[in-house]
């Protein structure tokens, strides 16, 4: 009987390691790809003269772009930084979604094309994948 029970444990446990595996590199995927998003955006809104037109051309003014910009850059330290504590990583996760959306609003606002607020939406799905990702692994952390 003893047998039994403990190759039954170390089938569960190694079931959920997989699991958990997958899990961790969905994360790792998504979240990489919406820091190198994020930060990119905030270095084009940083240096790049024609992002700057655009945000004035949907009625931002200058000193915003700026702030968003360097908020954007904190996130992306924050969640990439494994000793942020977790409080910090989910004001991350929700000033991007609050970014996203504002910016997907400001876009169809304006009437811009389908190419110009697609971007946001894309980097809502990669928002998406890492945040429910990670809480996945915050949850399986908790109950470890």
């Amino acid at each position: 009987m003893m047998a039994s029970t403990s190759t039954i444990t170390i089938n569960k446990v190694s079931s959920a390691s997989k699991v958990s595996r997958g899990l961790v590199v969905g994360f790792w995927i998504s979240t990489v790809l919406l820091v190198l998003q994020m930060g990119f955006t905030a270095y084009a809104q940083l240096r790049l003269p024609q992002v700057a037109e655009n945000f004035a051309r949907l009625g931002f003014p200058a000193y915003f772009r700026i702030e968003l910009s360097w908020a954007k850059l904190l996130g992306v330290v924050a969640l990439l930084v494994p000793m942020v504590p977790a409080r910090l990583k989910e004001w991350a996760y929700a000033g991007f979604a609050i970014t996203l959306v504002s910016a997907l609003t400001a876009h169809l606002a304006v009437g811009d094309p389908v190419a110009a607020w697609s971007w946001s939406v894309g980097t809502g799905v990669l928002w998406g994948l890492s945040y429910f990702s990670w809480r996945r692994l915050q949850a399986t952390a908790a109950n470890a």
